[in-house]
This record gives C-alpha cells, sequence and structure tokens, in this order.
C-alpha cells in the first residue's frame, strides 16, 4: 500500500479583511493539512507597518513588495506545500500571487462586519486599528467562480472554523 498522497500538498493563502482571524486560523489550518506556516504580516516593509500603525490604508505601490515576497514563500513551498496569510483583499491581489505561484489556492475568511470589528477590539498588540476597516471591507472583491479556494464563514472557534476550512480546502483538491 503506497502512502503517497494522491495530489501534491497545497499552498493556501487565507485571505479576508483584517480581524478575520488569519492569524489564528491559519496555523490551525496548517496543523490540520500538515504543512508550514508562515505569517503574512511578517513579510511587510517597516514602511507599511508604520503607515498601517497611523491608521493610513495602503495603496497598491505599498502591497506590490509584500505580495511579491508572499508570492516567492508561496513559489518556494510548490509541492510541499504551505498555509500563508495575506488580506488578498482584490482579485489583482490574487492575480499577482497566483503569477508568482501557480496553484495557489485561496481560504476566504468571512464574517459580518459586527463580529469582525468586536474581534478587532479585542486584540493586543496589532498594529492595524479598527479605523482601517471599513477601508478592508470597501476593497474586498471575494473569490470569484474561476478562482481555486473556498469561502468559510469565522463564527465559532478558531478550532471549529480550522476544522469547517481544512475540510473545504481537502475537498477542493479531491
Amino acid at each position: 500500500m503506497s502512502t503517497t498522497p494522491r495530489t501534491a500538498p497545497q499552498v493556501v493563502v487565507v485571505m479576508g479583511v483584517a480581524g478575520t482571524g488569519k492569524t489564528t486560523i491559519g496555523p490551525l489550518v496548517a496543523e490540520a493539512l500538515g504543512v508550514p506556516y508562515a505569517e503574512g504580516d511578517d513579510f511587510h516593509p517597516a514602511a507599511n507597518v508604520a503607515k498601517m500603525s497611523a491608521g493610513i490604508p495602503l495603496d497598491d505601490a505599498d502591497r506590490g513588495p509584500w505580495l511579491d515576497a508572499i508570492g516567492r514563500w508561496a513559489h518556494g513551498r510548490a509541492g510541499l506545500g504551505g498555509v500563508v496569510s495575506s488580506s488578498a483583499l482584490k482579485r489583482i491581489y490574487r492575480d499577482r500571487l497566483r503569477a508568482a505561484a501557480p496553484g495557489v489556492v485561496f481560504l476566504h475568511l468571512t464574517g459580518d462586519r459586527e463580529l469582525i470589528e468586536r474581534r478587532m477590539a479585542e486584540r493586543k498588540g496589532h498594529f492595524m486599528p479598527t479605523a482601517l476597516l471599513d477601508s478592508q471591507f470597501a476593497t474586498l472583491q471575494p473569490l470569484q467562480d474561476d478562482e481555486a479556494g473556498v469561502a468559510v464563514d469565522v463564527s465559532g472557534t478558531p478550532e471549529e472554523i480550522a476544522e469547517r476550512a481544512a475540510a473545504a480546502l481537502r475537498r477542493l483538491t479531491g
């Protein structure tokens, strides 16, 4: 009996607006899938962190180097699998990640604004203020039918959300 998986491990980008739990759910999904996790915020240049800390939304020019760094990590994990967080709010950002790492799939964490704002207010020591949540929702372009990925609601415990997400990702790749 072979223990070789039917498909190569996935590289998953956990996406969504700030406060959906990318940093909490991402590692749990990575553990469930048996692959490493990389925190997308760690790929931001210092200038981006300073801008967001000051309550200034990033523009596309700010996001370019960050997306490229995440794309390089995802490319390096091709065939090995991995999970990385990135808001990936716009289709053009996801296209840029796919160009760097063909075959990447997206896990879109979704939820209602009230729940997400409450979770953001409860976070300690994160650079993203709740004041930027409106700009996040205004920028968000949900996954389209031709994009490989799944959407998972963020209601419930982190463990429940991660379990639903891992199951949906497994179904996606059969």
